[in-house]
């Protein structure tokens, strides 16, 4: 099996199987951290963007585990691409009780599940799944270790010229769904506290692969002549693997009660800078709107580094592999990140 490390990074990323592999290969700490943590894992909300490489990096992470991943399924060539990877699937509707009682017991659970796009015009529905789910799994997996996402959203905007908040500071959310995020994190504080079930919230930064995320974004505006919006002047990125490896290697340092933990980055990079870099590349001048704000949502990650170290994917490759992909027209998602947004409104 190949081990992730800085040397065997590829210069260009061929196609999407070779992504996939990519995106899912396992650190030897990460590889290290597994082993210390007892019993099989479960991954609640698997069929997302970041789920299904997630759970093949623990199948590939720790054989001797047992992997499962649940989801609605709503497209059975997810579920069948799992299975050939070795992780076992279960279909169900999160929101019911009743479905989330019935399915096993596992020492370990990843809760993926969360609901950003969409809020503005359903927020009940938003609500629902990013506070009434959480509580369920709480509940439902007490005796379980509990990773469970959260955004760097819940934070309000910091000075770009600082180091951003880090998990002490308190949270200042800015629209809907960053206030349905802190009650996410307020549920699963709660129950944790009441049981005893220990627990990480993470506070996760923007991720990138090259077919979505901010450098994506970014890349795309540029290569297609389209303004780069400037607003939101700087952002916070890490590599979709490198954050799939840290969220994993929280199983390893769960806390009672509950406590956050930021991951991304090792500091927010500039999008003018970005974005005159993919123009570099593509021989192509930006086309730049408005003007840098003095504040983004910018959060320190200081404390995920003291436990893990750095990213093993460094922003200049991350930049090669984008403008690469972008070039070369290769798939992507088709759905922006919205980093852009300032008033919270998705």
């Amino acid at each position: 099996m190949d081990i992730l490390t800085y040397e065997n990074l590829p210069e260009r990323i061929e196609d999407e199987e070779a992504l996939e592999e990519l995106l899912s290969r396992p650190s030897e700490a990460l590889i290290d951290d597994l082993a210390r943590v007892e019993g099989d894992v479960l991954i609640l909300g698997v069929g997302g963007k970041t789920g299904p490489s997630l759970a093949r990096m623990v199948r590939r992470a720790a054989a001797d585990k047992e992997v499962v991943g649940v989801s609605r399924f709503n497209d059975h060539r997810l579920r069948e691409q799992l299975e050939d990877w070795g992780v076992k699937t279960i279909p169900c509707n999160l929101l019911r009780r009743e479905a989330v009682e019935r399915l096993p017991r596992f020492p370990n659970v990843i809760c993926l599940a969360g609901r950003k796009f969409g809020t503005t015009g359903d927020p009940a529905f938003s609500w629902a799944v990013n506070t009434y789910l959480p509580g369920l799994v709480a509940e439902t997996f007490r005796d379980s270790r509990i990773v469970a996402f959260s955004s760097l959203c819940v934070y309000p905007f910091a000075p770009v010229t600082g180091g951003g908040w880090s998990e002490d500071d308190p949270p200042g959310p800015v629209g809907e769904f960053a206030n349905g995020c802190v009650g996410r994190e307020r549920v699963y504080e709660y129950f944790s506290a009441l049981h005893g079930t220990q627990g990480r919230l993470i506070r996760l930064n923007y991720q990138i692969d090259p077919r979505h995320g901010v450098l994506f974004d970014v890349a795309n505006w540029v290569w297609r002549g389209q303004p780069v919006p400037l607003a939101m002047g700087h952002a916070n990125v890490i590599w979709r693997g490198d954050a799939n490896a840290q969220v994993l290697r929280s199983l390893a340092c769960c806390t009672a009660p509950a406590t956050p933990l930021n991951i991304g980055g090792p500091g927010a990079v500039s999008i003018r800078g970005l974005a005159l870099e993919f123009g570099r590349r593509f021989g192509i001048e930006p086309v730049f709107e408005g003007a840098e704000a003095p504040d983004a949502w910018i959060n320190s990650t200081a404390q995920a580094q003291h436990l893990f170290g750095y990213p093993v994917v460094p922003l200049a490759r991350m930049v090669d592999w984008v403008a690469d992909w972008v070039e070369r027209g290769m798939t992507h998602h088709g759905r922006p990140t919205r980093f852009e947004v300032r008033d919270g409104q998705f």
